[in-house]
């Protein structure tokens, strides 16, 4: 494996980076028990790639078993304890841990300890994760259930497809 093309060709660099402070307030609230931070987006990055902090409170939440097709996705572990689903099994995720996910491996992720839990989600390359991740908060602050064929539609708008 090889370095890639590169896409600065300067000769003295550039000042260009982007601080997020630990205590800026959440971008988006999902629920009762999710809150979510934006740390760099797919647009941000120039879709190399999307980052986000996700905080889950207390109460049971994240998704059934999906893939995508165009995107990588890894989690990391901040606090508590985060269950993982690679495709074959559960995991019990906790401070430190690590999955990766190519894309079209299947995988879920949900905490379910009673406790909250904190992780990375890194998508790569970027791609315009916040519009799936508003939807969401619309619709479970709507308290609005979604049928199947919404889900799949909603799913293939943005590339999770469900198993």
């Amino acid at each position: 494996m090889s370095y890639p093309d590169p896409h600065y060709l300067g000769d003295n660099g550039e000042v260009s980076a982007i601080f997020s402070s630990s205590d800026h307030e959440p971008d988006l609230t999902i629920g009762s028990s999710s809150v979510v931070r934006y740390l760099a987006t797919g647009e941000s990055t120039r879709g190399h790639f999307g980052l986000y902090r996700w905080d889950f409170g207390p109460n049971p939440s994240g998704p059934r078993a999906h893939f995508h097709r165009t995107m990588s996705e890894s989690f990391f572990i901040l606090s508590g304890t985060v269950q993982l689903f690679n495709g074959q099994r559960w995991i019990s995720a906790t401070e430190g841990d690590f999955l990766y996910v190519p894309e079209g491996g299947i995988h879920a992720f949900t905490n379910d300890s009673g406790k909250p839990a904190s992780m990375l989600i890194l998508f790569a390359p970027g791609a315009p994760r916040e519009a799936y991740f508003e939807e969401l908060a619309q619709i479970a602050a709507s308290g609005r259930q979604l049928s199947d064929e919404e889900w799949l539609e909603l799913g293939s708008r943005h590339d999770n497809f469900f198993v």
